[in-house]
């Protein structure tokens, strides 16, 4: 390998880096307080009402135990709430307030944008292309991650 340039990692690594920076300026634009990750945390939240935070740590590929301070950010804000689960006393349900919901309907275009954004040197056969070759390098490398993605409930 020639230099960083070279080296898939680091170019994910600085991919990921201008991710983080176009969403928190196009969300803060818009007027919203919140990151890639709880964004993610709170759609999944919607779209699976009621799961537990192992589970929705899971479904976003993040960190089992570090998934905790991001769900207290989605309570403090009123975004989310925690209930005592029907079936492991263990546990906490996740639910989306109506506050939440509120928040995503309004952040979906600061969102939407920021992803054009990221795609914004591409023609639109490369974006599909660069889409479909990271699905499917992340698919082959998942077993690796320390927070693998788990489609289905844990």
């Amino acid at each position: 390998m020639k230099d960083n340039n070279d080296m898939p990692g680091h170019l994910a690594r600085r991919f990921q880096q201008i991710a983080v920076a176009v969403f928190l300026a196009e969300v803060e634009d818009a007027g919203f307080d919140l990151t890639p990750v709880q964004y993610a945390a709170l759609a999944t939240i919607k779209a699976n009402p009621g799961l537990d935070q192992v589970t929705l740590a899971g479904l976003i590929a993040y960190d089992r135990t570090t998934i905790t301070g991001v769900i207290d950010r989605l309570v403090q804000k009123g975004l989310a709430e925690r209930r005592a689960s029907s079936r492991d006393r263990r546990a906490h349900e996740l639910e989306i307030t109506d506050e939440g919901r509120r928040t995503l309907r309004k952040i979906t275009p600061a969102v939407e944008s920021a992803q054009r954004i990221l795609l914004r040197g591409l023609s639109a056969k490369e974006g599909e292309d660069l889409m479909r070759l990271l699905r499917k390098a992340i698919a082959a490398g998942n077993d690796l991650s320390r927070a693998p993605l788990r489609e289905t409930p844990v």
